[in-house]
Formats: C-alpha cells, structure tokens, sequence
C-alpha cells in the first residue's frame, strides 16, 4: 500500500514539474512584440517615374516593395513638369508655389532604401534630397506607413537657388516626352485608375511642347499594352494632350507654338 502511495505522489511530482518546464519553456518562446532584427529607417517618397515598379527595380537592382502615400499641401511645393534632363526632355520635379499660387497635396510611393543611396542619387542628378516631415504623409490604402525611419524627396535644384526655385518649364528643346510620361502614368496604374488621375490632375506646368516619341507611336500597342488606358486618362486630364505631336510633326508644331508668343495650350 505505501509503495503504491509513493508511487502516486512521485507521479504527481513529476507531471507538477513537466508543467512548470513548459511554462517556462513557452514564457522564453514568447515573441510578441519582437520586431525583425535590421529594419530600414531610410525610405525615398517617388512622385513621377520612381512610382513605376519596373523602372524603381531597374535602379535598386533588385525589387523593392513600395506603398502608395499622398504628401500634404503644408511641404510646401508643387509638382510640376520643371527638371531639364540631360538627354533633352522635361521631366518631373517639385517647385516652390509662384506667386499667386498655392502648394499642392502629391501623391506617389514610399519605398525602402539601404543606407548607400547612391544609385538613386545617381539617376537624380541634378535634385537635391529633402527630408519631407513623417506627419505630413498619410498612407492612402490598407498598408500602414514605416513606424520608423526618415523620408526623403528629390528636389530639382538650379544653379544658385534654393531647391525648387528658379525652375525652367518645357520648350522646344526640352519637350514633355510620351515615353516618360507613360512610365509615370503607368506606375500610377499599378495602385489604380483613380491613383493615376491623382498624379495627373496634381501636376502642374503641362505643356504645349509634347512630343509622342513611342517606339511605332502610330501603332503603340505593338510595344505598349496600357497605351489605352493611359491616354484614356491624358486625354480627358491633361491640359495640352490635344497638342501631343508625332516625331515628324513636332518641328512644325512647336514653330506654331513658339508664334502664339507663349507656352499655351491651342483651343
């Protein structure tokens, strides 16, 4: 009978013992709250062609997730077609207000970088990063934004202003191009029509200098499958998209242009 007993208490000894090792097994395997180990804290807010997966891709050298944002009017700028690119079109940029003039809200993305930037800073030649405020950025879908890190902007700089200042617009030399503007408008595609819309109706400084420089521009769903839905949207969006010139008549129009004494869009 007591060896019985014993054997009882002994059992229950242990299984009481088994119970405490698991308790504090789990209490040392209990990771909520811990966050992944080498998280970024530098990201890089897009707000014309970076927007594009592809082309953002193509930098980085790898994929880089992005999530769709709207910056507030507050930053203090406009996007406007303002920066001069080296090959000889107008790309997008960011310009203080003119007078008269109030800052806009600019939708694009947030992605992240490492801490060697270069790459990106290479390709913005001629912009200058800015620090844009983390409470003047709102997320404008179901992923929330960074719950860390700093954010930066490109910023088209001249020669002797301050960021965003002294900014030249589109002429004949340095046209809006159709292929750059369906790399933007592309990307704005990828988070929705309206998304798309956003870019354009926030963009400032559209210009009757438009060249369709599309590879077969008269027959651009060859090599461009969204071609409908982008002019879709540029055509009922974007001042100037009637003036939208093929390579061959674009010598023609901008002489027209440069004789109505100014950069307007013809009715």
């Amino acid at each position: 009978m007591m060896s019985a007993l014993a054997n009882v208490r002994g059992f229950a000894v242990a299984v009481t013992l088994a119970f405490v090792g698991l308790a504090a097994h789990a209490h040392t395997t209990d990771f909520w709250g811990t966050r992944l180990p080498d998280q970024p804290t530098q990201f890089i807010f897009g707000y014309g062609s970076l927007i594009n997966t592809p082309s953002r891709n193509e930098t980085a050298g790898k994929p880089v997730a992005a999530i769709p944002v709207r910056v507030s009017a507050a930053f203090g700028y406009v996007r406007s077609w303002s920066d001069r690119a080296s090959p000889g079109f107008t790309a997008l940029g960011l310009r203080r207000p003119f007078d008269g003039e109030a800052p806009m809200t600019i939708n694009g993305v947030i992605y992240p970088v490492g801490n060697d930037m270069s790459a990106f800073d290479q390709r913005e030649k001629g912009y200058v990063r800015v620090e844009v405020p983390r409470a003047l950025i709102e997320a404008v879908s179901w992923q929330a934004l960074p719950s860390q890190g700093t954010v930066w902007v490109y910023v088209p700089k001249a020669d002797g202003k301050q960021p965003g200042e002294g900014l030249p617009v589109p002429d004949a030399a340095f046209p809006i191009v159709e292929s750059y503007v369906d790399v933007v408008i592309e990307g704005g595609l990828e988070y929705g029509p309206e998304f798309a819309r956003e870019i354009i109706e926030t963009t400032r400084d559209w210009s009757a200098y438009w060249l369709n420089d599309r590879t077969l521009a008269r027959r651009p769903w060859v090599f461009d499958k969204q071609f409908a839905k982008v002019d879709a949207l540029l055509a009922t969006t974007a001042p100037c998209f009637a003036q939208r010139a093929f390579s061959e008549d674009y010598a023609a129009r901008s002489a027209a242009i440069a004789g109505r004494k100014g950069d307007v869009c013809g009715r």
